[in-house]
């Protein structure tokens, strides 16, 4: 153990560095195909917006006078196979269950 009564040994001088680790810089547009995603959402709707509208480039009749022939020919199916008769099952009595009686006395 050391004397109380000594003085402490001289302190060397000291020196302090100071080290600044900066991080790397970071690349732009890390969510970029985000963007791109919400744009081509909104272009398909208005193409379809535009096809909507323009009541999808069919014109409309100018008259409501229209004359439509609905009379068509049905088609006529042939005659399809007749299936057998089905087999008459046996007979079967339903089941019975059997009466209670009590018990005997021993």
């Amino acid at each position: 153990m050391t004397d109380p009564n000594v003085p402490p040994p001289e302190r060397p001088e000291v020196v302090h560095h100071t080290t600044i680790n900066n991080p790397p810089p970071q690349r732009g547009g890390g969510n970029s195909w985000i963007a791109f995603l919400v744009g081509g959402i909104v272009v398909v709707l208005a193409v379809i917006a535009v096809v909507m509208m323009s009541n999808g480039g069919v014109e409309t009749p100018k008259t409501t006078d229209i004359d439509i022939d609905v009379d068509m020919p049905r088609p006529e199916l042939p005659e399809a196979p007749k299936l057998p008769d089905l087999p008459t099952p046996p007979p079967v009595e339903p089941p019975t269950l059997p009466s209670p009686e009590p018990a005997p006395a021993t």
